[in-house]
């Protein structure tokens, strides 16, 4: 085990990254470090070492850890993941928090671009009494979402749309992270494996986000919440976006890092 360790770490992989796939190579629990080290002198047989070898390779090619592992771990759940879908990352958490904080008892909510379903899920296992929705324009990333929720037995609803053009009603809360990074964007090579459409959203990365608070509004009850995941740099822009389409209240809030990562108002009541 531990010279199969070296070798991945004289590669490039960090210590953590390469004692995840040699537990999963050999079928242990991605967490149980505890093994490796009561197995440190054990040798790979030629089956798992094949196998961790192929692992270390794809991670080196830039495939996301959760598409080698076959799952991501987010607000206290763990959910399948594959190429049908982003791998939720932890900044997406902030988006979660700010939503528990701020919705209602018995909220009716819906989760736009919902992947994984991730924020959709996150949200009913938090929240038992909420009425949560989730949309998806990728019948394949449903078909995730919808596993994951069975698996977890939570009551999700989901739809087949884009955005909010075939959702009907009103909702306490809006939440959505919806693609974002500009068609020419440097860090795009690092994301070849996942979906395309997922990420990138025109020449700004503002184009989907423009369309969802362009049809918000008919959905919002008076006094209920649009909240949106965006890129590092793009919270003045959103905000503006969202002040000029008449919402109030504009504000951000920091990811794990300290960036702002999330921008929301709130739908005024009618005078």
């Amino acid at each position: 085990m531990a010279q199969a360790l070296q070798q991945a770490k004289a590669q490039g992989l960090d210590h953590l990254e390469a004692q995840t796939l040699l537990l999963h190579a050999v079928a242990q629990d991605p967490h149980d470090r505890a093994w490796l080290l009561l197995h440190d002198t054990d040798l790979l047989d030629a089956e798992q070492l094949t196998r961790f070898n192929d692992l270390v390779q794809r991670l080196l090619q830039h495939e996301p850890m959760g598409y080698l592992t076959g799952w991501q771990d987010f607000h206290g759940l763990r959910l399948a993941v594959d190429a049908r879908v982003l791998v939720p990352r932890p900044d997406t958490e902030t988006l979660v928090d700010w939503a528990l904080e701020i919705g209602p008892p018995n909220a009716q909510v819906v989760d736009l671009g919902t992947g994984s379903g991730a924020i959709a899920l996150a949200l009913k296992y938090a929240r038992a009494d909420w009425q949560v929705c989730a949309v998806d324009a990728s019948p394949d990333a449903l078909a995730v979402a919808a596993h994951n929720a069975q698996r977890w037995q939570l009551a999700v609803h989901f739809d087949h749309g884009h955005w909010l053009s075939q959702t009907s009603g009103q909702f306490d809360l809006i939440v959505s992270n919806p693609p974002y990074i500009a068609e020419d964007d440097s860090h795009l090579p690092g994301l070849v494996a996942e979906p395309r459409q997922a990420l990138v959203s025109g020449v700004d990365g503002l184009s989907d986000i423009r369309v969802i608070i362009t049809q918000a509004p008919p959905h919002l009850k008076p006094g209920a919440w649009l909240l949106l995941e965006h890129g590092h740099d793009q919270a003045a822009a959103v905000q503006a976006l969202l002040r000029q389409a008449g919402f109030a209240q504009v504000q951000s809030r920091n990811d794990l890092a300290g960036i702002p990562r999330c921008t929301g108002g709130l739908w005024p009541e009618v005078k």
